[in-house]
């Protein structure tokens, strides 16, 4: 048995029935979003002030199943503006999206090919299993099937390397005036930059993600000492905290495609993946 292998047999009764009961009560905003205001109000976890629920300030939400691009999403966003806009974002829980539809907020469904977002996702949480993690993704996605014309669809592909043209569907859609982020080089490295320090767990940084911080506060942190420190902390994070490529991923990633591919119980599991994702890339 593979190391990969092993580390998911071992994974716990008890941890797989928290993802499970998570993966259903996310789908509910009566339920979810209550939880996520307290979490994120008491602060017991620090890496709950990542993320920003709904509320009655929020201009956008941006939303998807993890590692579907919704940390670029964000950043992308935020740096093509000239204010700040007041996002929620990062729960990746569908309750969000369900009760922007509700509100008539803006919304955009950031969403990635079933195998590459979840052997992403498996490399990053492997106290999760290959079955559960499809599970998750369907229903993720299913769930919000209904409420497909209150949300504007961005590809992991198309919002990575094209994701102007995303921005302006959500203008078309709703309205809205946001500026359009341009693919130079220069624009796509100062957003990895930044997403590399998300592992230094920054207020600053946060809170920028959010619509709390303006761009000229951020830049004043990250040029100063505490930026530096940022900086350093950045370049030592563990890779598996990490919100960009590297290679030790990369291999993780080809060791899991083999279970992927080779166990035939998930054959059907991996169908209906694929099936509630092409429904949403067809919709747009």
């Amino acid at each position: 048995m593979s190391a990969v292998a092993g580390q998911h047999a071992s994974i716990s009764v008890i941890g797989r029935a928290r993802h499970r009961l998570r993966t259903q009560v996310t789908e509910h905003p009566a339920l979810y979003l209550p939880i996520a205001r307290a979490k994120r109000a008491l602060r017991l976890d620090v890496r709950d002030l990542q993320r920003q629920v709904i509320n009655s300030r929020t201009e956008l939400v941006i939303e998807g199943y993890t590692r579907c691009g919704t940390t670029f999403a964000v950043y992308a966003l935020q740096l093509s503006q000239e204010r700040p806009v007041w996002l929620a974002h990062h729960w990746h829980a569908p309750a969000q999206l369900i009760e922007a539809a509700h509100r008539k907020i803006p919304a955009l469904l950031v969403i990635r090919r079933p195998e590459d977002a979840i052997l992403s996702q498996l490399v990053r949480e492997p106290n999760v299993t290959i079955h559960d993690a499809l599970v998750a993704y369907s229903r993720f996605y299913e769930c919000l099937l209904p409420y497909r014309h209150s949300f504007v669809v961005g590809e992991f592909e198309q919002v990575t390397h094209e994701f102007g043209p995303v921005i302006r569907k959500l203008n078309a859609r709703f309205g809205t005036s946001f500026a359009e982020f341009v693919h130079t080089d220069a624009n796509v490295r100062e957003c990895l930059e930044l997403i590399k320090l998300r592992g230094t767990l920054s207020k600053t940084l946060f809170g920028f993600e959010s619509g709390e911080v303006s761009r000229e506060q951020l830049d004043r942190e990250v040029q100063s000492v505490g930026g530096a420190k940022l900086l350093d902390a950045g370049d030592v994070w563990d890779t598996k905290d990490a919100w960009v490529p590297s290679e030790d991923r990369t291999r993780a990633k080809a060791a899991l495609r083999e279970q992927w591919l080779q166990q035939p119980s998930l054959a059907k599991l991996r169908e209906r993946a694929q099936l509630v994702y092409q429904a949403h890339v067809d919709g747009r």
